[in-house]
């Protein structure tokens, strides 16, 4: 498909113009007049189906053009945009589409299987189209809808997106009009985005850093964003130099990917002007890898809950500081609690507060779990562990929560230990983190059985394997499954997951961790 500009980028103005290319891919690419006027058309054939302001309209696809489209068609008719993680078993998306109470799941050709399997009808979703349909039904004229006669205000949800909960069952966090634009201006403050910038998207959409570290920010000054569905090393280090790309965000296993591929010594990424990265920090390693090419990583740490900015480091201070997650934004408070309950701004060390009109709304339909997120006073929780030093500058320590972060995907063990417990057979189960090199984490299960009687046989790790891919996302599958007799706890019952970690990092010490997790 021969398209003007797609291959070798034309020169293109320094200013905010609507011929200007918003959206690209290797087979389109759409000015912001077009994408003005498919947003609008797929608004009127997404009121056709009966979308209107407050409803949930939720999108299962691989990042593309369509994504943003639905995204701002969505937000167009003041209904909210349900994004669900591609990655996830078919059990767990019919729980988010009933959770929701989405009345329309619009999805790529390629998770039409994973769509038959979780049965949107059943989860009462009433229509279901590819991106596709969709596409041909804005090329026809729909009979007029009615359109809200007021702009939609910014404390209107836009957006759920689902973080796994440490109760076992995911929650949506809800994220306004305001949260956004917040974030966005954030964003803006922070970086030095201009009109001319060509923006890699291909952290995934189904995550809140893909929209709003680099892509909202680009759109918003005028610049254009090339969507890259799937990340592949080899094609990235081409597409950089092929789109003299000046910027993209990724998590840390991304960027080891690309320094240790065998083209990256022969890219060219004199283009490149900022990268943004968040999950988890970087090691020494990587970080001198692309300073060794020019390029200076910035980390930004953040989360859902706070559209995800909270804190990213400075290009001037980034170098002599590469794990630190940098300085707040600039329309974020922070404070630190100690456990004595003492609060300051720091320097010091604690569990992070945030506030700021990008902290979310709340999470969908849980009004207690929402309560227990924030302080009395309005601070969001965020149950990390900080450290501000003299000097500004953040670093994260632990996490008071015991999530996972594996390749930049959050795993709650609440939620892998309820599946295991499931089985026949399974007394408890406690999963943990193992240090992984090129993951940053990996999961490690300890599963107590009853012991068999007659003819009864013991649960094999096999079959286990079985159930839970059954039932989870693949990367949320535990790397190193152990049985054990009893779990380690203390006086009131608690499981110790400090022995149990420090029992798994001796028993894998130095593992094989080349396969994905």
């Amino acid at each position: 498909m021969n398209i003007p500009g797609i291959g070798s980028w034309p020169a293109r103005r320094a200013r905010m113009t609507p011929d200007v290319i918003a959206l690209a891919t290797d087979e389109e690419e759409l000015s912001y007049t077009e994408l003005a006027a498919k947003v609008e058309a797929t608004a009127r054939a997404l009121g056709e189906l009966g979308v209107a302001a407050g409803e949930r309209v939720a999108y299962l696809g691989q990042n593309s053009v369509d994504t943003f489209v639905c995204f701002f068609a969505t937000a167009r008719l003041g209904a909210v945009f349900v994004s669900l993680n591609t990655r996830l078993a078919a059990p767990e998306i019919a729980y988010m589409l009933q959770d929701s109470g989405s009345a329309v799941l619009v999805h790529g050709s390629e998770c039409t299987e994973l769509v038959r399997a979780a049965g949107p009808a059943s989860s009462g979703v009433g229509h279901v189209l590819t991106t596709e349909e969709l596409r041909r039904s804005t090329t026809m004229h729909p009979r007029e809808v009615s359109w809200p006669d007021e702009l939609v205000p910014h404390d209107d949800a836009v957006l759920i997106l689902y973080t796994s909960g440490t109760t076992g069952r995911p929650k949506g966090a809800v994220l306004t009009h305001g949260n956004i634009t917040w974030n966005t201006i954030n964003q803006l403050a922070h970086v030095d985005v201009l009109s001319t910038d060509v923006a890699l998207c291909v952290a995934p959409l189904f995550h809140v850093t893909g929209l709003g570290q680099v892509s909202m920010p680009t759109l918003l000054k005028g610049g254009t964003v090339v969507v890259v569905p799937k990340f592949d090393a080899g094609a990235f280090l081409a597409l950089i130099e092929r789109r003299r790309a000046t910027s993209f965000s990724a998590v840390p296993t991304m960027l080891q990917m690309l320094c240790d591929h065998p083209d990256w010594g022969s890219a060219d990424l004199s283009s490149l002007r900022y990268v943004i990265y968040g999950g988890s920090p970087i090691t020494e390693r990587v970080a001198k890898a692309w300073l060794s090419r020019g390029v200076v990583l910035q980390q930004g740490y953040g989360m859902t809950e706070a559209a995800p900015g909270v804190f990213m480091g400075l290009p001037e201070g980034a170098v002599s500081r590469p794990v630190s997650a940098g300085v707040p934004h600039f329309f974020t408070d922070v404070l630190l609690e100690a456990t004595d309950g003492v609060r300051s701004s720091g320097p010091g060390q604690g569990e992070l507060l945030v506030r700021g009109p990008h902290v979310f709304a709340g999470y969908w339909r849980r009004p207690e779990e929402t309560a227990g997120a924030r302080t009395d006073d309005g601070w969001y929780r965020s149950g990390d562990v900080v450290r501000i030093d003299e000097d500004g500058w953040a670093y994260v320590v632990d996490r008071v929560k015991d999530v996972i972060i594996s390749g930049g995907e959050n795993i709650y063990p609440a939620e892998v230990e309820a599946v295991i417990t499931e089985l026949p057979g399974v007394v408890a189960a406690a999963v943990v983190s193992l240090p992984d090199e090129r993951w940053g984490e990996v999961g490690c299960a300890y599963v107590c059985q009853r012991p068999t009687q007659g003819s009864g046989e013991a649960l094999d790790e096999a079959a286990l394997r079985r159930h839970l891919e059954q039932r989870l996302a693949r990367y949320k599958i535990p790397r190193y499954i152990e049985f054990c007799e009893d779990l380690p706890t203390n006086a009131t019952g608690k499981v110790l997951r400090s022995v149990l970690r420090d029992r798994a990092a001796r028993a894998h010490s130095s593992p094989d961790r080349t396969e994905t997790p």
